[in-house]
């Protein structure tokens, strides 16, 4: 083989690394101390709350580079329920409330009492079988290098 193939084979090798060790992937970045996963969509998450024993649900999308809290939705009011929002009529034995609000970080802590899941949209992710009691995962909108997101474990 000829130097001109040598370049012809060399230049997009060079570039294909060159993209994978610089290009950045915005994710939701869920950390939980002994692993990560990385979501790519918007995503919901799903709890039983602690004082009320009833199901709890919080929408959040990414925008921009930040993790926006679009809606939340329970049975009964209780223990850290939203002052503030707009009441969306539903019929489905909610309450709904649009909430439109920023947030940097979302910290939940995990156990089987109260079962954290988190539905992407194609995918249900059930938290409390992935770590231990009493686990405090995270949640925040992160820009990682694509290698590092193409070796993760990838929800949407």
């Amino acid at each position: 083989m000829n130097n001109k193939n040598y370049w012809f084979l060399g230049v997009p090798i060079v570039a294909l690394l060159l993209l994978i060790l610089l290009f950045r992937k915005e994710v939701v970045l869920v950390d939980y101390g002994q692993g990560q996963l990385f979501i790519t969509s918007d995503f919901t998450l799903n709890w039983i709350h602690s004082v009320e024993k009833e199901p709890w649900f919080e929408k959040y999308r990414i925008d921009e580079h930040t993790l926006f809290l679009e809606e939340t939705y329970f049975k009964t009011f209780g223990a850290g329920v939203p002052s503030e929002g707009t009441y969306i009529e539903s019929n489905d034995g909610y309450i709904h409330y649009a909430i439109e609000r920023p947030v940097s970080e979302v910290n939940m802590m995990v156990s089987t009492n109260v079962q954290v899941t988190v539905y992407t949209q194609n995918h249900t992710i059930q938290l409390y079988e992935l770590v231990d009691d009493y686990t405090n995962v995270s949640f925040s909108v992160q820009r990682i290098p694509l290698w590092h997101y193409l070796r993760g474990e990838k929800y949407d």
